[in-house]
């Protein structure tokens, strides 16, 4: 089998219906519907064994890289280094998917609507060599001029969105260096939890009052597990802290949280240190509540 038809058994593995082969004609993305599963797919896939999509499933959004060096560690995420056209290389954390091959965007809407345009996508995969070094992937997209809108288009998604560019600015914690929590969000499983892993990335805006607004699920995977729904309510009870220098009027800022779900029997090793780390960081947080 060819790499490029590999990636695509990958992206079959998510649930999606495809041909043997993805065209490279360069007039846009292949673009498939499943009615069965309400699916909707625009992809395209290169004969180096990458492939790329973006599909909305039962109102859920992703986009997936597939074809990827399998990560060395059993961590539910991975850093991808990815440069759009003449962007410099961005540090982005993607989540593994259960093939390991694959990877799905924390921020699938942004990435879709930064893509669609075309033109070249460098993916630098960090220690990924079997000596070590870094992987890169040269591609050249095709323009979408149509497929990857009508994906956004069926998940309610919008074609634009002024808030790619907060989102893009954001560090690694998903917060600007005046913000900090003063109680983190809370996870509780959803009832009648159907999966026993998943996860979910929200972005919120700061309240003066330390409070979360206008809170949106960026993504959510398994979709239709309720893991997004809890992540939101652990959100409505979340404060931060916003520094303000004096004198100078309140403005509030987008911020963002990944919320990592595992029920009984399915914690990683990952999960358990992560845990741990909640719970210092809820104790220092209270701590220091205390002291003032």
């Amino acid at each position: 089998m060819s790499a490029a038809g590999r990636s695509l058994v990958a992206l079959l593995a998510l649930g999606v219906a495809l041909p043997a082969a993805a065209g490279e004609d360069g007039q846009d993305w292949d673009l498939r519907q499943t009615g069965r599963s309400r699916t909707l797919i625009a992809y395209t896939a290169y004969n180096n064994g990458i492939a790329i999509a973006v599909r909305c499933a039962d109102g859920g959004l992703e986009a997936v890289l597939a074809g990827l060096p399998a990560p060395r560690d059993n961590a539910d995420t991975r850093l991808l280094e990815i440069a759009v056209r003449d962007d410099d290389f961005t540090p982005q954390q993607w989540n593994v998917a259960i093939d390991r091959t694959v990877a799905l965007s924390e921020l699938p809407a942004p990435f879709a609507r930064k893509i669609r345009e075309g033109g070249r996508l460098q993916i630098r995969v960090p220690n990924a060599s079997q000596d070590g070094r870094n992987v890169r992937y040269d591609l050249t997209l095709p323009p979408s001029g149509a497929a990857i809108d009508q994906v956004l288009t069926t998940c309610g998604r919008p074609l634009v969105d002024v808030r790619d560019a907060e989102l893009a600015a954001l560090p690694d914690t998903g917060l600007p260096s005046n913000v900090r929590w003063l109680e983190l969000p809370r996870l509780g499983l959803p009832p009648s939890a159907r999966y026993g892993r998943g996860f979910s990335v929200i972005s919120c805006v700061t309240r003066a009052d330390g409070g979360l607004r206008d809170c949106v699920i960026e993504s959510d995977h398994p979709y239709g597990s309720g893991f997004g729904d809890a992540a939101l309510r652990a959100a409505s009870r979340a404060r931060v802290a916003q520094d303000t220098p004096p004198g100078a009027e309140f403005r509030p800022v987008r911020i963002t949280f990944r919320a990592t779900f595992s029920t009984g029997g399915f914690e990683s090793r990952e999960d358990r240190a992560a845990a741990r780390e909640q719970r210092r960081l809820e104790r220092e947080l209270r701590e220091n509540r205390e002291a003032d």
